[in-house]
């Protein structure tokens, strides 16, 4: 049996599986982005597939925080939409 590995969502920090979650990337090349592959180089975050936790993270800046960088309304509403498309 192959071990799932987990990750913690910065909105709610609940441990879910790694495929559950949406990762968010800042790397060098490409500023901040959402990577769906899950295998983008650079620093990656974990959000959950829900609106309530891309709030939770915007309200409280924790995305800034983790990322060490502005996070600007145009990477937030791509978030959204991401979100909106996957449900």
């Amino acid at each position: 049996m192959k071990k799932v590995p987990l990750r913690t969502c910065m909105g709610c920090n609940q441990k879910k599986p790694k495929k559950e979650l949406i990762r968010i990337v800042k790397s060098k090349e490409q500023g901040i982005s959402v990577d769906k592959t899950g295998k983008m180089e650079g620093r990656g975050a974990y959000i959950c597939n829900t609106i309530e936790c891309l709030e939770k993270v915007k309200k409280n800046k924790r995305l800034e925080k983790v990322l060490e960088t502005k996070i600007s309304d145009e990477i937030y509403n791509n978030l959204r939409g991401v979100l909106i498309e996957q449900k």
